[in-house]
């Protein structure tokens, strides 16, 4: 009887009732006081567990950050004008539920990416769907999906996006093409999602970056909009960790 459990478990896919119903029949004298009522809701809460697990892993990989950050190992010693409180407020994600926007600027190396990747992590780990890209690459991503005709699905999927970081935003300057996409990203995004955007430009330098008027004063009223905002400044963080 106990196999022929284990097996249904297993092909309805309830791992984890299966995997606790297990745990009960190899520890029976941990379990065998318990009411049948108290010992169902255990192996509830281990299915629960596992499909959040699962959940988590599976967020993460399509999130595929730059990097493996994590909240517990930021650094907050260095004085690079990072306020632990913000950071423990975004860390809840309410900005996210919210549709708010974070814009983190500074120097190359102070930090910028890390900060992003730990919030994306910290968002898949509160069930939110999140997506890193570079922003040459997402752009050159969307001049090739015009070419295969994928163009729009690829929209409809960044609007989805619980949280879209955009990494490395100013390199270069934008081409008109470039401009539009944009412009339909952070159109399809305003109050459905939030954007995290990532530049060693200030944001008054923005609307030169983009390069036209009346598209940068559109693209530029729906980003900083309700957004959060964090300037790092000091020392470049990788120097000071070779020291």
């Amino acid at each position: 009887m106990f196999e022929q459990v284990i097996t249904q478990f297993r092909q309805l896919k309830l791992t984890g009732m299966a995997n606790a119903f297990e745990r009960q029949n190899e520890q029976p004298g941990t379990y065998d006081n318990l009411s049948f009522t108290e010992r169902l809701q255990l192996l509830v809460e281990s299915e629960s567990n596992e499909r959040d697990n699962r959940k988590q892993q599976r967020l993460l990989k399509a999130a595929k950050l730059k990097i493996a950050a994590n909240a517990k190992a930021i650094d907050y010693q260095h004085k690079r004008n990072l306020k632990r409180e913000l950071m423990a407020s975004l860390l809840q994600c309410d900005w996210l539920t919210k549709s708010q926007n974070l814009l983190l600027t500074g120097p190359c190396g102070s930090g910028k990416t890390y900060l992003a990747c730990a919030l994306g992590h910290e968002a898949c780990m509160k069930g939110k769907s999140v997506k890193y890209f570079r922003l040459s690459r997402l752009l050159l991503a969307l001049s090739q999906s015009k070419a295969d005709g994928s163009y729009s699905k690829m929209l409809n999927q960044l609007a989805k996006i619980d949280c879209l970081i955009l990494d490395d935003w100013g390199l270069e300057p934008l081409e008109a093409p470039q401009r539009n996409d944009l412009m339909e990203i952070m159109d399809d995004r305003h109050g459905s999602g939030s954007t995290m955007i990532l530049s060693q430009l200030t944001t008054t330098q923005w609307y030169q970056l983009i390069g036209d008027n009346t598209l940068a004063d559109a693209i530029l009223d729906r980003v900083m909009h309700n957004a959060h905002r964090i300037n790092l400044k000091g020392e470049s963080m990788r120097k000071l960790n070779q020291i």
